[in-house]
């Protein structure tokens, strides 16, 4: 019996260094918890159904299981090439209801922008007042376990926006808006753009109304997802530079969008974090790119776990990346 003694603590040791990692995880997570209770993590999922449809979304939601996450923003219902019509969109909404995490939907211009009718013609105010109406009916987000959302849909000049969402976690307010990727539905066939720019006044206003309650409520912090690259760290051009600057060939549907942002990010004392689904570098992997105190986040068909420290300058960093 002695001689097997060396061969069981041997078996003991090689078990608690497998177990050590995780541990370990846990223990520096209850640890952050006890010194700051507003610290937290989420986790964002690129526009994954446009890679791989409803089998792309099962499995994200399968990998968000974990009870630490405050929530899970997903990027898009469909894929360009999937149907626009009722019955998909009822079945996503039925499969987004199952998930563990409270689920926030981001659109994305795949689910409403390109949809046509039986005679060909464009579908899509119609679609996106369907998708307003099956996603976002209610004052929370979808997912088993609910987290109340204020809606901008709640303001009597702009209630057909009810994607437009902003909840609080900690000290960090989080919000949508509908800014889809292809060129933010901007249309260059004259007479054919009041989606688009009644929608910039609804952004113009849910942005103010943003960053209005962030100093109201004195928070550390601004996050705002959409599926559209609004390049918030892009620099405008000034003096001879602005002069040498070749003519644009078209017309920027994100500019005066980049611009508010960069403005309101300016005058708050906080970070503010914009998250989108642009794609990425071949070999690329996700990361936070900062100017001053805004940063910005593409995640590409990713589902990036982030971070968030309640307290410091460093408020998000990224955790689990997968693909």
């Amino acid at each position: 019996m002695p001689a097997r003694r060396p061969l069981l603590l041997a078996v003991l040791l090689a078990a608690a260094l497998i177990a050590a990692p995780g541990s370990a995880r846990d223990k520096k997570k209850e640890k952050d918890k006890a010194i700051d209770p507003n610290a937290h993590s989420f986790a964002i999922v690129g526009h994954r159904a446009a890679e791989g449809g409803e089998t792309a979304l099962k499995e994200v939601l399968q990998d968000a299981r974990d009870e630490e996450l405050a929530f899970l923003v997903v990027t898009g219902i469909k894929g360009e090439k999937e149907a626009c019509g009722d019955r998909l969109y009822q079945k996503r909404r039925e499969l987004f209801d199952k998930a563990r995490r409270p689920v926030l939907l981001s659109l994305t211009g795949d689910d409403w922008t390109g949809c046509r009718n039986s005679a060909g013609r464009t579908s899509a105010i119609e679609r996106l007042n369907r998708l307003r109406e099956l996603f976002y009916g209610e004052p929370e987000s979808l997912g088993k376990a609910r987290l109340p959302v204020t809606r901008l849909s709640s303001s009597p000049r702009f209630r057909s926006y009810a994607e437009n969402a902003h909840w609080q976690v900690g000290k960090v307010l989080y919000a949508t808006i509908n800014l889809p990727a292809n060129n933010n539905h901007y249309l260059a066939a004259a007479g054919r753009n009041s989606e688009y720019e009644d929608r910039a006044v609804a952004n113009r206003f849910w942005l103010n109304r943003l960053f209005a309650i962030a100093r109201q409520d004195k928070v550390d912090a601004v996050v705002l997802f959409a599926e559209g690259n609004m390049q918030p760290l892009l620099q405008p051009a000034n003096g001879l530079r602005a002069l040498l600057q070749r003519t644009p060939t078209g017309h920027d549907g994100f500019a005066d969008t980049r611009r508010q942002v960069q403005t309101q990010a300016a005058k708050f004392k906080g970070q503010v974090l914009v998250i989108d689904s642009a794609g990425l570098p071949k070999d690329a992997r996700p990361a936070i790119a900062w100017r001053g105190n805004l940063g910005h986040l593409s995640v590409g068909a990713h589902m990036v776990e982030v971070l968030v420290a309640g307290k410091g300058e460093n408020v998000f960093s990224l955790g689990e990346t997968v693909r």
